[in-house]
């Protein structure tokens, strides 16, 4: 059998297709031995790196799938490539990070969700996005069962129920945008309100979103998974979310508003949270909130604010995951309160939690700075004053609840709390953290690293021009005098705070144990009467004639079986007529 040039040619794009790489190294990290596994884990992912950076603009590949369906499983662009960079990027710091681990099933889910990601941003057909969108919710899932604990395995049920609804929702939005168009092909939903599969799309890219008030799977989920899978989720699901909405829905007002409610809703939650992980993953809802925002702006400069934040979290946020995760991993504490002083026992992940804190938080030399302002200054370019306005306190809010709240309270204040280092942290661990450290710090000062990368057309955009620096400075200000001021009281108590969860979770309990208690009394009931039934029929079964001598509305008489008893002058008279009637009919025959 022959092989054409442009088969040959798809074969060898196929195989620079970062996710089938990552792919490939999970499943290889998972059957290799350990001391092989950790280089699996730290190195593999550099060739979907060398991969992504060797695909070029126009890249497609389409394989034949059913009659006359064809599955497009690659199609680079811009936007596409942006995303897999960073995807891949992720999944090699990542890597790095979790080299030291000896779970095989999290090496294995990691990798696979990393590859996954990467897969749906590069997907151009919907059956291809919505079988790598569920792949993410599959192996996501591990991750928070990988961790040994009650609470993971309830969260983790939970996360995967959330998912199902989400998942099912979007699979009928697909069909029915199949069956209106005629074609498996993605295009834009924008502005194609008045269609049922515009809103089942739309809803179903919420859920993943983390939208209040589907948004507490995110924190529960995440905030009990392995640390090193942590790091993998906290930007992942969502970041793969935000690049869907810019596809499909750029320039939708809902998006706008939703993502300003998901920047104030975040922030706030955060500010009241104790726990490490639960507080950083309130932010990613905050800090998803300014992408949403930007894609529902939908001007170029809107998109590329929301692409180059999306890009820029991936790097802090991973990395402020890896900080908490090595701070729990070296003390076993994972409450704020409880700590202090860590900035003299643990001085790198001090530095490297600063640079995390300091990118999120906006300050100037830190790639945050260089991307949040972008969707910031598109609002008050586009003529929305009041989403400048919130969005800029949403930021506020996130400079009081992680440089100032967690790094005084972990790093900075007095060692009172008695907080212990019981275990050293590995090597692989300072290195993951160093190295995003640095990439946030480099993007920072040269921002045109990014730049020229986004794939929106905009005008020239300026971050340290004095009017930015100088409004962040006001604004990080304004901040800083109240926490100083009442910092007796900044200290996070343990206390729990109810989400959105709550108002659906409780009354639907509820419900079900009512429902439920119900049916089993029902059964209950229906369970005696049918014993009682039972036993009278078989009595009566047994003998009939108690039935038949019972008299209706008088007082039953005692059966007696003597009144039943045939008389013996019956069987006389029948053998005396046998008996004559034979010797009459042998004496006729002779």
């Amino acid at each position: 059998m022959m092989i054409t040039k442009a088969e040959v040619m798809m074969m060898n794009n196929l195989m620079l297709h970062p996710g089938l790489i990552l792919m490939v190294v999970g499943v290889v990290a998972m059957l290799a031995p350990k001391c092989v596994r950790k280089f699996v884990l730290a190195l593999g992912p550099l060739a979907a790196v060398g991969a992504a950076l060797q695909l070029e603009l126009g890249t497609e590949v389409v394989v034949p799938f059913v009659n006359d369906l064809q599955l497009h499983l690659m199609y680079v662009d811009k936007l596409s490539w942006i995303f897999t960079f960073i995807f891949s990027v992720l999944a090699l710091v990542s890597g790095i990070y979790a080299a030291h681990n000896e779970n095989r099933m999290e090496a294995l889910c990691c990798m696979l969700y990393a590859g996954g990601a990467i897969s749906v941003t590069l997907a151009k057909d919907w059956l291809s996005f919505i079988f790598f969108w569920e792949s993410l919710a599959v192996s996501s899932l591990f991750l928070v069962w990988c961790n040994p604990s009650a609470e993971s395995r309830r969260a983790g049920f939970r996360y995967m129920l959330v998912h199902m609804l989400g998942g099912g929702v979007l699979l009928a939005g697909i069909f029915l945008t199949a069956y209106t168009n005629d074609s498996i092909m993605m295009e834009s939903l924008t502005g194609k309100t008045n269609t049922l599969a515009y809103w089942f799309v739309l809803v179903g890219m919420f859920v993943n979103v983390a939208m209040p008030p589907v948004n507490a799977w995110l924190v529960d989920a995440y905030a009990n998974s392995t640390l090193t899978g942590g790091v993998f989720m906290s930007c992942l699901t969502t970041k793969v979310a935000v690049y869907a909405l810019i596809r499909e829905f750029a320039g939708t007002e809902l998006l706008m508003w939703g993502g300003v409610l998901m920047a104030l809703y975040g922030a706030c939650y955060a500010i009241m949270e104790n726990d490490m992980r639960r507080l950083l993953a309130h932010h990613i809802i905050s800090q998803t909130g300014f992408m949403v925002a930007g894609a529902g702006i939908g001007t170029g400069m809107a998109l590329n604010g929301a692409t180059a934040h999306a890009f820029c979290d991936i790097l802090f946020k991973s990395l402020l995951f890896m900080c908490a995760g090595a701070v729990i991993y070296a003390t076993g504490i994972k409450e704020i309160n409880k700590l202090g002083g860590m900035a003299k026992k643990l001085p790198l992940v001090c530095i490297c939690f600063f640079s995390a804190a300091f990118s999120i938080a906006g300050i100037p030399l830190f790639n945050g700075f260089i991307s949040k302002a972008i969707t910031v200054n598109a609002a008050y370019a586009a003529g929305h004053g009041a989403v400048y306005t919130l969005l800029e306190l949403a930021a506020i809010g996130t400079f009081l609840s992680i440089p100032l709240k967690m790094g005084y309270f972990i790093f900075l204040r007095k060692d009172d709390k008695g907080a212990e280092i019981k275990k050293p942290l590995p090597f692989n661990m300072k290195l993951a953290m160093s190295i995003s450290a640095f990439l946030c710090f480099l993007y920072g000062v040269y921002p045109d690293l990014l730049y020229r990368y986004l794939p929106f057309e905009m005008e020239p955009y300026h971050p340290f021009a004095a009017a930015h620096v100088l409004q962040y400075v006001q604004m990080l200000g304004m901040a800083l005098i109240p926490f100083m001021m009442f910092l007796p009281r900044m200290e996070p108590h343990t206390a729990i705070s109810l989400d959105t969860d709550w108002f659906y979770r409780k009354p639907f309990a509820f419900l079900v144990f009512r429902v439920s208690s119900l049916f089993c009394a029902l059964c209950g009931a229906l369970g005696g009467a049918w014993g009682v039934l039972y036993e009278k029929f078989m009595d009566l079964t047994a003998n009939p004639m108690e039935f038949l001598d019972a008299k209706p509305f008088r007082k039953r008489s005692h059966y007696n079986p003597e009144n039943y008893r045939t008389s013996v002058a019956d069987p006389m008279m029948i053998t005396l007529t046998v008996l004559v009637s034979s010797i009459a009919y042998f004496i006729a025959t002779m």
